[in-house]
């Protein structure tokens, strides 16, 4: 039998298991890969409801990664909540440190599907405003040391405040590839769109009419993603198999939680 490449997913716990890692590792496993898991939230959730999240030490998420590297080959890592962007440029240069060459898919997950805000969780009023003023440079660093963001509409708007979405895609895709999801378009609502550092622009449509919302979609997006890039597709066919993926799990049921299908 074929080994299957090793993908690493940090990220979230959710109890209902629709988004988080336990979505990362179900799609990881239905597209015939072998996923690892760090955890960087335990959370307090259901499939319609978020209470608190409760974020884990940063040496306790480095030294889960360390362990992994020491074990196992690790060339892709999809990374979903992080506490905030000082963590997460922390937990990147970490990954770098162990695989100069690994590859990063990026979910800035700002807020759940129930409108609990990460990044304004247990932070003071003048840290807020600290964290508004220099995201800007604090993300930059960031973007420069990932392979692939994937945003949706709503949080495109937040990364960059000053700009409209035209100028921040312009601004991202100087620094790195760009997926951003449709789910949340007011127009042409699931149409996809693949913006690349090589300045190419891809529009993935929606396939199928019977999809539902769902839970941790956009988990399971970027994991799938992530896992065909592990399986040695190129950025376009990666992200065109990954949303394929995706809506066949929006299309498995009417409920908010999605079954994965081999």
């Amino acid at each position: 039998m074929k080994p299957r490449p090793n993908v690493l997913t940090i990220a979230g716990f959710d109890p209902s298991s629709g988004a988080g890692l336990s979505a990362d590792i179900k799609t990881l496993e239905s597209l015939k890969c072998y996923g690892l898991a760090v955890c960087t939230a335990n959370t307090i959730q259901n499939d319609i409801e978020f209470k608190t999240c409760n974020w884990a030490e940063v040496e306790i998420i480095k030294n889960q990664i360390q362990i992994l590297f020491d074990r196992f080959d690790i060339d892709f890592v999809k990374i979903g909540i992080i506490e905030n962007w000082k963590v997460l440029n922390e937990i990147i240069d970490f990954l770098i440190s162990r695989n100069e060459n690994v590859k990063v898919v990026l979910d800035p997950i700002l807020r759940s599907s129930s409108n609990f805000d990460f990044r304004n969780s247990n932070v003071s009023s003048s840290d807020l405003d600290f964290n508004r003023n220099g995201i800007e440079n604090q993300f930059d660093e960031i973007l420069n040391k990932i392979y692939l963001l994937t945003p949706n509409y709503q949080e495109i708007e937040q990364l960059y405040t000053d700009k409209t979405i035209v100028e921040t895609i312009k601004h991202i895709i100087s620094k790195t590839n760009l997926f951003l999801k449709g789910g949340h378009r007011e127009e042409a609502k699931g149409k996809d769109e693949l913006f690349t550092v090589t300045r190419e622009h891809f529009k993935l449509n929606p396939k199928g009419k019977n999809s539902y919302e769902k839970h941790g979609s956009g988990c399971v997006l970027s994991s799938a993603i992530i896992a065909n890039l592990a399986l040695g597709f190129p950025l376009l066919k990666a992200c065109y198999r990954g949303k394929r993926y995706t809506e066949k799990y929006l299309s498995s049921n009417k409920t908010l939680l999605g079954y994965h299908k081999m």
